[in-house]
C-alpha cells in the first residue's frame, strides 16, 4: 500500500471563520512548541496570537475601505489587523468593523500599478542579479525594491534610475545573498522526485486536489515523470509555469490518493486544512517541506517580484521570515488550518536564518480548473 500525504481545501469566502482554539490542546500538538521556537513567543503568547489571528479573518478589508483601500496587515503589537485608507471618510467604516486605521498616501491599486510598471522595467531591461526583490508598501506608499548592499554598478544604477521613473520606489540595501529556488538533489524523507539526466531533484508536495497534486514549478516542466517517497512511479506533470510564476500541477497514478493534510514530521501532528483565507503582512506562518519538516514565521510583503538570477524573475510572491532549504520547493505555507501556498524559494537556511518566498495557491487552481480536498 502506497503512503502520501497531501495538503487539501476548497475555496471559501473571505469572511470563513475556524473554531478560535483556547487551550494549546485542541491545537496539532507541537503548533505552539514551534511557534515558541521560531517566533520567539511563549506559550501564552503563541496561543493568544493564534486567536488574534483567527479573529481577524471576519474582517474583509477591502470591501470595508471601498475605494479608499491602502493595504492591510496585522500588527502583533495590537492583536489587531490594520487598513490603511487615503480617505478620512473611509476611517469610520473601518473601526466599526473592529480593524485599526492607518493613513496612507497611495490606494493598493496605485501600488499594483507601480508594481506592474517596475515589472514591465525588469522585462525590457534585464534586471541585475544584485536586485534581489521589489513588492509595493503600503506603509511607505511606494513600491520597495531591495538590493544587495555595497554594489553600484552602472547596471544597477540603471536599472533604478528607470524603476524610479515608473512610480514610487524606495530603495533598501540588504547583505542577504542572492535568493535562490529550493529544488535539491536526493535526500531521505517524504519527498517527491524527479529524474534528471545523471540522478533525479527532489521537491516537497504541496496541496491536494481531485486528481493529484499541486507543487512549485521550477521542480521540472510539464511531462516531467515523478517517482513517490518509496521510490514507485507517482504521476507526471500535468502543468508547469516558471518563471514568471512559480506554480505546477502533477497527475498522480492509480494507489496514489489524497487527504487534506499538512504533514508534521513528528514535530507537530499532521494538521488538517479547513479553508484558504489569505492571511495579512504581519501574521504568524508556518510551512513544511522534505528536508526542514517544519518551520515557522512571519508574513514580510506581498506581491513581491524576485529575482533568482540569470533573468529568472518570478512576481506576486508572498515573502516571509521562515526558513527554509534545497529539497523544500512546493512544500505548504499554512496559518492556523488555513492555506496559503507552496515554498518557491528563498536566501540562508535553518542553521543561520533567512527569509523563504512562497507562490500564493489561488492562480494555480484557477489556471488549471482544479477543485483542492479539504477537511
Amino acid at each position: 500500500m502506497k503512503r502520501h500525504v497531501f495538503l487539501g481545501m476548497s475555496v471559501v469566502a473571505a469572511t470563513a471563520l475556524m473554531t478560535v482554539p483556547v487551550t494549546a490542546q485542541e491545537l496539532s500538538p507541537g503548533l505552539v512548541p514551534a511557534m515558541q521556537r521560531d517566533l520567539g513567543l511563549t506559550e501564552g503568547q503563541a496561543l493568544h496570537r493564534i486567536r488574534q489571528e483567527a479573529a481577524i479573518r471576519a474582517i474583509d478589508a477591502e470591501r470595508v475601505a471601498g475605494a479608499a483601500y491602502g493595504g492591510s496587515w496585522f500588527d502583533p503589537a495590537k492583536g489587531k489587523l490594520v487598513i490603511g485608507v487615503t480617505d478620512e471618510k473611509a476611517a469610520s467604516a473601518v473601526r466599526a468593523a473592529g480593524a485599526e486605521v492607518a493613513r496612507v498616501s497611495r490606494t493598493a491599486a496605485e501600488l499594483d500599478v507601480a508594481q506592474g510598471k517596475v515589472d514591465a522595467v525588469a522585462r525590457t531591461r534585464k534586471a541585475p542579479d544584485a536586485v534581489h526583490s521589489w513588492h509595493p508598501d503600503p506603509r511607505s506608499g511606494s513600491v520597495v525594491v531591495n538590493v544587495r548592499a555595497g554594489v553600484n554598478t552602472p547596471e544597477v544604477d540603471a536599472f533604478l534610475a528607470e524603476a524610479r521613473k515608473a512610480g514610487p520606489v524606495t530603495v533598501r540595501r540588504t547583505t542577504a545573498p542572492q535568493p535562490k529556488t529550493y529544488a535539491a538533489g536526493t535526500v531521505g524523507g517524504d519527498p517527491y522526485y524527479v529524474p534528471v539526466s545523471g540522478g533525479y531533484v527532489r521537491c516537497s508536495i504541496g496541496f491536494s486536489v481531485h486528481g493529484g497534486f499541486v507543487t512549485a514549478g521550477h521542480c521540472a516542466g510539464a511531462g516531467a515523470n515523478t517517482q513517490g517517497w518509496d521510490w514507485s512511479a507517482q504521476g507526471q506533470f500535468a502543468g508547469s509555469s516558471f518563471p514568471g510564476n512559480d506554480y505546477a500541477f502533477v497527475r498522480t497514478g492509480h494507489g496514489w490518493w489524497t487527504v487534506p493534510v499538512v504533514l508534521g514530521w513528528g514535530a507537530v501532528s499532521d494538521v488538517l486544512v479547513r479553508g484558504q483565507w489569505e492571511a495579512p503582512v504581519g501574521s504568524s506562518i508556518c510551512r513544511s517541506g522534505s528536508t526542514t519538516h517544519w518551520r515557522c514565521g512571519q508574513v514580510l510583503a506581498k506581491n513581491e517580484t524576485v529575482n533568482y538570477g540569470n533573468g529568472q524573475l518570478v512576481h506576486q510572491l508572498i515573502k516571509t521570515s521562515a526558513c527554509a532549504q534545497g529539497g523544500d520547493s512546493g512544500g505548504s505555507f499554512v496559518t492556523g488550518d488555513q492555506a496559503q501556498g507552496m515554498t518557491s524559494g528563498g536566501w540562508g537556511d535553518c542553521n543561520s536564518g533567512g527569509e523563504t518566498w512562497f507562490q500564493p495557491l489561488t492562480e494555480v487552481l484557477q489556471v488549471y480548473g482544479l477543485q483542492l480536498h479539504t477537511a
